[in-house]
């Protein structure tokens, strides 16, 4: 049943938990944290330096950073596309950005047998958008009492995601986080509705705004996804200014060459002026 955005809790606004994990707190009342790296796992160099570079200026700068890299992407627009060097080695590269740069670890499972091995080094496991109502695989997830972010469906609407947070719930876990990615809007195209940020916090669990993700346009390509990245900061202000717990961002030293959504990814060179500018409207609304 289709509910009007934003009325439920005009007078009652719910309080909002915080997900603490990793000497970490994820809240949508606290300050603003990070989640960024490159689509996929190109390399182990490859990884280790976006990490090194990124944490540099979030260092700098004094915002929260979580490092997020696929180390399989199974849901590619074509056969031929990179996935990444999959589950096994994928895990190892992240465990060794996990140690050298004291960061937590962030990245998506596709299947119920990629689960055990994952939480063993993952900070918070991520269900990709396209499997956000696969049952379950996301019971299954939070029976392992680990951080769980959810990326909404493309073809959600975000009130329909408290029966995914209700999946959870079920096995006892609350470290919960929902992340906005962009809605289809017709073919080749997604659009952000920014009151699906407002819905969502009403559930009182941390909302994350994907900054890259909701610039993609999938298939754009013909056999791969295109983008429009000149919208990042624009949107990333926008969300911000709602006030949420972190951003999601793909980011890339050459997202002309990058293996997977380069066309969406911010350029590291962009990242610094980006946060500074975000960071200022967070202090501002919190």
């Amino acid at each position: 049943m289709k509910k009007d955005i934003g009325k439920e809790n005009e007078q009652n606004t719910p309080l909002q938990v915080e997900v603490v994990f990793s000497d970490f707190l994820l809240s949508n009342n606290k300050p603003l944290v990070l989640i960024g790296g490159p689509c996929v796992i190109e390399s182990e160099e490859h990884a280790l330096l976006m990490a090194e570079k990124i944490s540099a200026i979030t260092k700098k700068i004094k915002i929260p950073f979580i490092f997020k890299a696929s180390f399989d992407k199974a849901n590619r627009s074509s056969i031929q596309s990179f996935r990444g060097p999959g589950l096994k080695k994928g895990l190892k590269i992240l465990q060794k950005v996990k140690t050298e740069f004291e960061v937590p670890v962030l990245s998506d499972v596709h299947s119920i047998e990629q689960i055990s091995e994952a939480v063993k080094v993952l900070d918070i496991v991520q269900v990709p958008a396209l499997l956000s109502r696969q049952t379950d695989l996301i019971v299954e997830i939070a029976r392992h009492d680990v951080v769980v972010n959810i990326k909404k469906g493309q073809f959600l609407a975000p009130w329909d995601m408290k029966e995914v947070i209700n999946k959870i719930e079920s096995t006892g876990n609350k470290k919960i986080m929902l992340t906005e990615r962009g809605t289809s809007f017709g073919y080749n195209n997604l659009v952000s509705d920014m009151r699906s940020l407002v819905v969502m916090k009403d559930f009182g669990y941390p909302v994350v705004y994907d900054a890259t993700h909701s610039i993609q346009i999938p298939g754009g390509l013909g056999c791969a996804s295109g983008g429009e990245s000149r919208f990042i900061p624009f949107l990333s202000k926008s969300a911000v200014a709602i006030g949420i717990a972190a951003l999601f961002m793909e980011i890339h030293d050459n997202p002309a060459a990058a293996k997977c959504d380069g066309s969406n990814s911010l350029h590291i060179d962009d990242l610094q002026n980006v946060l500074e500018i975000v960071k200022k409207i967070d202090r501002l609304v919190k």
